[in-house]
């Protein structure tokens, strides 16, 4: 059992650890993704274009450079998240060429490889719901105030007839 003091004094630090986390999973997924499209930093390069590992490249390197810099950081992990789904469904348990085998954990030992598309998939949806955190340009762009708006006199819409009053 924690004590409030501690609760309190980690709370302080909780926006900054989820920039970190941010930072460092979007980094491999963009390392992951610039492998398959550059053969960089470890050679797995794709044919330009090949379906579907070059696809799943370029959006794992676009959306973890997003998370990585904190820019459209919740629309990104959503893609993100939804494309380690389907690559766990296709590539790993329901529709790869091998055994269906459930178990996500290494194949060399009896699993069907998935482990770190569940973790890609579920590290990106935490994202999507907690945010990017204090550090990222999403956070900066939200404080800026918007400058000479006045509020837009409101116009009825299809449905304002149907309004309580």
């Amino acid at each position: 059992m924690t004590s409030p003091t501690l609760n309190a004094r980690l709370n302080t630090y909780s926006p900054t650890v989820v920039s970190v986390f941010r930072i460092i999973v979007g980094l491999l997924f963009a390392l992951h993704g610039a492998m398959i499209l550059f053969g960089w930093p470890l050679n797995m390069k794709m044919p330009v274009g090949d379906w579907p590992a070059w696809w799943a490249g370029l959006i794992e390197f676009v959306t973890g450079v997003l998370v990585l810099i904190g820019l459209f950081t919740r629309p990104a992990a959503f893609v993100a998240s939804g494309t380690m789904a389907v690559a766990y469904f296709w590539q790993h348990w329901l529709f790869n060429d091998g055994p269906h085998i459930f178990w996500p954990f290494d194949d060399r030992i009896g699993g069907n490889g998935g482990e770190l598309a569940i973790i890609f998939c579920f590290a990106f949806l935490l994202i999507l719901f907690i945010g990017p955190g204090s550090i990222a340009i999403d956070s900066r762009r939200q404080r800026r105030p918007l400058a000479n708006t006045a509020a837009a006199p409101r116009r009825p819409g299809l449905l304002s007839r149907f309004r309580r009053r």
